[in-house]
């Protein structure tokens, strides 16, 4: 079977699952066997171990619903549990920087598992999210703010010679005369970004386009207004207004998703940080150890490159 397809799982990763199962290097015993060897299998229960550890959760379905990704990384797991034996065997696991290793791979997959039982505890009930998505909706009105936009079209003629100055004042006495302003913006807007639709800019609210031409967008009133020809840095503009949106709030209904999302994490982190705060004013660092310490790894550092002015010299 190729294994290269699949990375191996660590082997602080395969030590931590092994040592969450109760005991040194023994899997847990439930779920189907997968790969059986002589001394060992793996089973279904590990694979899914494996995934919880490597897999986003969004994808970790999809991923294992592929029997051949499964194969291999049963197949990796297997070769890893039978070095992990080894290991053991050689009694690898006492020495010192193994064992530390394995004590910190334990306490974080310990602690993930203790951080998702603390999320489960503080989850809210679809009646008290809501509550709270209403009362912030209202507390913050406006996050939900929709500014005043318009939507236009517009010519570009680049440059600001007087030639320039002249096309523009011609395409305006075109448009003025009942000429199609898409059609003239396809056929000579120097803006290709949006030429090849007419020139239409869509929607957009104040401060997203230059002062000048903003000015002039937003003094339109009625459907099928034209502006005069009106000068930016960019060169000639001819607008046409083609709607306008006043100022309003985005309804609840609208955002009633968002806001259950983030009141519901909100809660979650505002329980992970206190918790975090309790354990943490319970211990004391010991700053002139942690000094000793950063000292000793600060002569082992590789010397920083010289600046390039110096390296001339």
């Amino acid at each position: 079977m190729k294994l290269s397809t699949i990375p191996f799982l660590t082997l602080r990763g395969a030590a931590v699952a092994a040592l969450l199962a109760g005991t040194p290097w023994a899997f847990a015993a439930d779920g189907q066997v997968l790969m059986q060897g002589e001394r060992f299998a793996i089973t279904s229960a590990d694979v899914e171990a494996d995934a919880r550890l490597r897999i986003p959760p969004d994808v970790r379905s999809q991923v294992l619903s592929r029997a051949q990704t499964v194969g291999q990384i049963a197949s990796n797991l297997y070769i890893y549990r039978a070095w992990a034996h080894d290991a053991q065997a050689k009694g690898l696991e006492q020495d010192p920087e193994v064992a530390a290793a394995l004590r910190v791979a334990r306490d974080k997959v310990l602690s993930d598992a203790w951080l998702a039982r603390l999320e489960r505890e503080h989850a809210l009930s679809d009646a008290a999210a809501l509550d709270m998505a209403r009362a912030m909706y209202r507390a913050k009105p406006e996050r939900f703010k929709i500014p005043e936009q318009v939507h236009a079209r517009h010519i570009l003629i680049e440059g600001t010679t007087p030639e320039a100055r002249a096309q523009a004042e011609k395409l305006l006495a075109d448009l003025k005369g009942g000429a199609d302003f898409a059609k003239l913006a396809q056929e000579h807007s120097a803006d290709k970004s949006n030429a090849p639709k007419g020139g239409d800019l869509g929607f957009f609210a104040k401060g997203r386009m230059v002062p000048e031409f903003e000015e002039a967008a937003f003094a339109l009133k009625n459907k099928g207004d034209l502006s005069g020809v009106v000068q930016t840095q960019f060169g000639y503009h001819l607008i046409q207004l083609e709607g306008r949106t006043p100022e309003g709030m985005r309804p609840f209904e609208e955002v009633r998703d968002e806001l259950v999302k983030e009141v519901r994490a909100t809660v979650v982190n505002d329980a992970r940080i206190a918790e975090a705060q309790k354990i943490q004013a319970s211990g004391k660092p010991d700053n002139e150890a942690i000094e000793a310490f950063a000292a000793r790894h600060a002569k082992q550092a590789p010397a920083a490159p010289a600046p390039a002015a110096q390296k001339q010299q």
